[in-house]
Order: structure tokens, then C-alpha cells, then sequence
């Protein structure tokens, strides 16, 4: 808490300006790149799922129109979601009540997580995106990024280890500052790091 995760994920998206240094995407300083070219070009699954009340499943997941039929039920069959939208008497017109409350919290995120799924982008942010769901909703969820987001980047900001310990690198940040950073199997190899001492409390072992 207060490490400074969710700054680096806001200064990503350029609500918050580096007075700074610079972040690069393929090499490219971000801070040159346009607000609306840099953001739609890069999804995020927060760890509150936003939907837009009064549209239907379909504009929530296609706001600008920009897609087919298949194309959204193909996001919604990849996203464990295509038995819950048969079961409503309009499928993906379905209306969404004010708040999302017509779906369960585990449902609205993986509504989220079909959304992205639909953008395409290369790059998925996740900010603390399992932190409310139960852990069936989350495996689902890393059964999905795995399959649909094999070619991209993921930056999973995580409160859970196992969300993790299969990424390619992990940064362990502390008072804004970056502590360590390696594959999780070389953090987990050093009994005097932080993330080891993360994992060990957390039950993990350096067998992983």
C-alpha cells in the first residue's frame, strides 16, 4: 500500500505527467504520442469494473460500433460469459441497470475482460483487476489473458502472488521506489529479498 503501483499505472496513461524522466513503448517516448492515439491503444481491467448503464451488453463491449456480430460473440464465448448472456431474454441487447447491479461482480469484470478481449490492443493493463472476484472468476481470468493475450504485454498490478508467478518479470516497488526486479524464480532464489519475503509469508515456497 501507497508504494506507488497505481501512479506508474496513471502515469502509463498520461493522467499523471512525468515531470521526469519518460516512458518508452517500443521505443517510442509516450509523452509525444496523443492522449487519444496513446489510450485507445492500450486496455485496462480495473479493480472496479465499469460498465455504462442504460446500454446494452453489446454497446458496453463495442462502444464505438467498430465490430460484427461474431466478432462480439466470439469475445463473449472466450471470456466464460456466452452461458450467462443466453440466459437473458435478449442475449447481448440486454439492457445494463444503473451500476451494473443486473450482474453479479465476478460477471462485470469478465464483461471487462471481453471488452478488451474485443479492442485487440497489444498491450492490457491490469489494476488489482481480481482483487473483488472470487477465485473461480479469477482462474477464469488467467485462463483467458493466457489464450487471448499470448502476443501481447500484460502489466498485472497484483495483491495476489499466484496472479504473478507466471509473468516474465515481477517489480517489487516500495515508497515509490523499485526494489527488485527479476523472473519470479530468481526472486524467489533469494532468501534476503523482499519478494521472497513476500511469498514465504503468503505460504509459497522458493520451489516454484
Amino acid at each position: 500500500t501507497g508504494s506507488g503501483k497505481s501512479t506508474m499505472v496513471q502515469c502509463l496513461f498520461r493522467l499523471l505527467e512525468a515531470e521526469a524522466g519518460a516512458i518508452t513503448i517500443d521505443g517510442v517516448d509516450i509523452s509525444r504520442v496523443g492522449l487519444h492515439r496513446l489510450r485507445k491503444r492500450i486496455s485496462v481491467i480495473p479493480q472496479v469494473p465499469t460498465l455504462f448503464s442504460g446500454c446494452t451488453i453489446r454497446e458496453n463491449l463495442d462502444l464505438f460500433g467498430a465490430h460484427s456480430t461474431e466478432e462480439v460473440e466470439k469475445a463473449i464465448e472466450d471470456a466464460h460469459l456466452q452461458e450467462m448472456i443466453n440466459s437473458l431474454p435478449l442475449g447481448i441487447d440486454s439492457v445494463v441497470s444503473e451500476g451494473g447491479t443486473n450482474f453479479s461482480v465476478g460477471e462485470r469484470q469478465l464483461l471487462c475482460l471481453a471488452r478488451a478481449i474485443l479492442s485487440r490492443n497489444k498491450i492490457l493493463v491490469l489494476d488489482e483487476a481480481t482483487a473483488n472476484v472470487d477465485r473461480r472468476t479469477d482462474q477464469l481470468i488467467q485462463e483467458t489473458l493466457e489464450k487471448s493475450f499470448a502476443d501481447g504485454t500484460l502489466i498485472a498490478v497484483a495483491h495476489r502472488l499466484e496472479t504473478i508467478m507466471h509473468s516474465d518479470r515481477v517489480i517489487v516497488m516500495g515508497n515509490g521506489h523499485v526494489l527488485e526486479h527479476d523472473s519470479p524464480q530468481t526472486l524467489l532464489s533469494n532468501e534476503n529479498g523482499h519478494f521472497y519475503a513476500m511469498a514465504q509469508s503468503a505460504g509459497y515456497s522458493n520451489n516454484l
